[in-house]
């Protein structure tokens, strides 16, 4: 079960810090499996949370709007007859941000397995998301890459969307909206990955704050040491 081990092992080192000169006797090598453990765990949490069907679009927390410049615009194209297109548009953006995150798990799993003892420490010893700013710093670039073009194809396929990238081009180039959002691409790609990240942030925190049992034998075997 995944609430019996998402990030477990930094939950229980965190709060039991004083007491972690028992860890002496814990290999490094376990030390370290122990914690790519945990961090699989939740990242396979946040992919399988959010690379299904209505994975964004069924999330309050995730689901992606209509860029900014639209938000505001949206009530005028309801009442010209426009809402089709709209609901359309954020249905298209939400279910390309589902298709990407799905392929996430190779990337954070590569994260994971690339995880030096001295990353472990610094994670163990951080702040509260210092889990989450790890796979941000270690694999958005590479997350961005893969996403793009899932993004792009699944967008792509609406005529919407392109019309939506000719006419924010525009307006971004004579200053009349945010660079971020002339590409509509570039905006439900971050999205994505913003939602991942959130979803891995907030595990982190609930289980740093209520710790539950570690799961397998090798979080148990650093976890009685504490």
């Amino acid at each position: 079960m995944l609430k019996n081990g998402i990030f477990a092992l930094f939950a229980w080192l965190t709060v039991n810090l004083a007491c972690a000169a028992g860890l002496e006797g814990i290999s490094g090598a376990d030390a370290g499996a122990g914690v790519r453990e945990a961090l699989a765990k939740g990242s396979e949490y946040a992919v399988a949370s959010l690379g299904r069907d209505n994975g964004f679009m069924g999330n309050a927390k995730v689901r992606i709007p209509l860029p900014g410049f639209l938000q505001k615009a949206e009530k005028g194209l309801r009442m010209f007859g426009m809402g089709k297109q709209a609901d359309q548009l954020v249905e298209t953006m939400n279910h390309a941000a589902e298709q990407a995150v799905a392929e996430a798990r190779p990337i954070l799993g590569d994260a994971v397995r690339k995880m030096t003892l001295q990353d472990a420490k610094a994670i163990l010893t951080g702040g509260e998301d210092s889990v989450t700013q790890y796979f941000r710093r270690t694999s958005s670039e590479a997350l961005t890459q893969r996403f793009a073009p899932i993004v792009k194809g699944a967008t792509g396929r609406l005529q919407l969307a392109e019309k939506y990238n000719q006419f924010a081009g525009k307006a971004a180039g004579a200053g009349l909206i945010d660079q971020k959002d002339a590409d509509l691409d570039a905006y439900v790609t971050q999205k994505a990955i913003d939602g991942l990240f959130l979803m891995i942030a907030e595990e982190e925190k609930r289980l740093r704050s209520n710790p539950l049992e570690a799961g397998s034998s090798l979080l148990k075997k650093v976890f009685s040491a504490l």
